[in-house]
């Protein structure tokens, strides 16, 4: 009868995975979240936006046709035909070369629009002497859109890897309750054979028949306790199947066939690419939010600079050669348009405060590039202490599952030579079902600290 209980006890194995199952490897899953989620493809779609803000930009400097045609003939005579038209090209340096062809006819024209018979040809420049010279509007909004690009691809890293750390979160937690459904899996075949054997033992009057009472207790237990975790690996999977999409955006669902990675501490460094990121300093020069930042202070630089000229007055000067058609060839210096406009506030008050705000708010991002920095270097040595820390813990764990599981064993030998009871067979593997428990829960967090150190360092190519 003992041989027949010591066989019961040790009946329950763990749960084996379905001969069709298949594992899912993180690499493979980040891999499909970095190519087909919806919000990774978002963050690609910002630079396209900003390549296409600098072509918005570069518009400015298109060159231009103009005309105007203005007619009026009433009872057959024509009061006057006036046909002004202009070709201008733009130049970086707020500089405008224009060429215009000019023809009015008409009894009752304005003589200042007066013109040869065949048209009156210009061929002129106008310069901004104060304001606009060396950088206006559209100089600004180039260079500005320029470095929206390069801001651009610091904020899609931040994002795509924003997306990828909640996927990885998503991953280890399927992982975990897909770990305590097994755990629960094994104990309740283990309560199952236990119940089976104190039944049998009570029948052949070995045992009390309160021993069935402790037995059924720890029975319900481990089936409550399954159905809790299946519960939980239900939802994570769910979770996980957010993040899972194909070409077209097509969503898709875990299927129950799919398992999460076995040696997922193996690979985790690797596919995370923080293999040697744990024992090194890191540098951050090149983080995409501090870079991001440097963008930022760059683009209201070249605002201030915006605000700086607008102090300056505004003087435009321009000048254009006037010929007739047929005598185009012909020079004349003496045939000219000459043209000067001054504009100059007295107090300045509206510049002058638009370029106190720009300074503000340079030295406001500076503050915050300031803090970022330090921000970082703390967090980055925080995660590597804290990662350090867990594989450490971890180890201790596992040494206490080993020892846990040898005192069950003791204890089941004890229980076969009735030297022990039901009670203190459950209490036993009661702490080893709880230092399982913890050991997977340690390993969940071991896998999402190196995802936040990963998070922190945004770089997900």
């Amino acid at each position: 009868m003992r041989v027949l209980l010591l066989l019961l006890l040790s009946s329950a194995s763990i749960f084996g995975q379905n001969i069709k199952s298949k594992e899912l490897t993180f690499a493979e899953y980040l891999g499909y979240v970095k190519k087909y989620h919806p919000m990774v493809k978002s963050a690609n779609l910002e630079i396209s936006q900003a390549q296409a803000n600098l072509m918005i930009a570069r518009g400015a400097f298109d060159p231009k046709i103009e005309i105007d045609f203005d007619k009026k003939q009433f009872k057959e005579k024509e009061y006057y035909s006036i046909l002004n038209s202009s070709f201008k090209i733009p130049t970086w340096y707020g500089i405008e070369v224009k060429a215009g062809f000019d023809n009015s006819e008409g009894m009752y024209i304005n003589p200042e629009n007066t013109t040869p018979n065949k048209g009156l040809t210009s061929l002129g420049i106008n310069i901004p002497l104060g304001q606009g010279l060396f950088i206006n509007q559209r100089m600004a909004d180039v260079r500005k859109a320029k470095m929206q690009i390069q801001l651009s691809q610091s904020e899609r890293k931040l994002q795509a890897v924003a997306v990828l750390y909640d996927a990885a979160v998503a991953y280890f937690n399927w992982k975990k309750n897909y770990s305590e459904v097994l755990l629960y899996e094994q104990y309740l075949q283990n309560a199952k054979a236990r119940n089976k054997g104190i039944a049998t033992l009570i029948k052949n009057g070995d045992k009390p028949a309160i021993d069935s009472i402790e037995a059924g207790i720890i029975l319900k237990n481990r089936i409550l306790n399954l159905e809790e975790a299946s519960l939980k690996l239900t939802k994570s999977k769910l979770e996980l199947s957010n993040f899972l999409w194909l070409e077209n955006n097509i969503p898709l669902e875990l299927q129950d066939n799919l398992i999460p990675e076995e040696n997922l501490k193996q690979t985790l460094n690797e596919t995370l690419k923080t293999n040697e990121l744990l024992l090194t300093t890191i540098s951050i020069v090149d983080h995409p939010k501090i870079n991001a930042l440097e963008q930022k202070i760059s683009i209201l630089s070249i605002d201030r600079k915006l605000k700086s000229n607008q102090l300056l007055p505004k003087i435009d000067l321009g000048y254009h050669f006037l010929s007739e058609t047929n005598t185009i060839n012909q020079t004349n210096t003496n045939n000219y348009k000459l043209g000067l406009n001054f504009y100059y506030p007295l107090f300045l008050r509206k510049e002058r405060g638009s370029l106190q705000l720009a300074k503000y708010k340079i030295q406001d991002t500076q503050f915050e590039l300031d803090l970022e920095k330090i921000q970082l270097t703390n967090k980055i040595k925080a995660q590597q202490t804290e990662i350090n820390s867990l594989e450490r813990q971890r180890k201790l764990t596992l040494d206490l599952v080993n020892d846990y599981t040898i005192m069950l064993s003791s204890e089941e030998r004890l229980f076969t030579l009735g030297e022990s009871s039901i009670f203190l067979l459950n209490t036993r593997e009661n702490n080893l079902v709880n230092a399982q428990l913890s050991n997977i829960a340690l390993e969940n967090r071991y896998y999402i600290s190196n995802a936040t150190l990963f998070k922190i360092l945004a770089n997900p190519d």
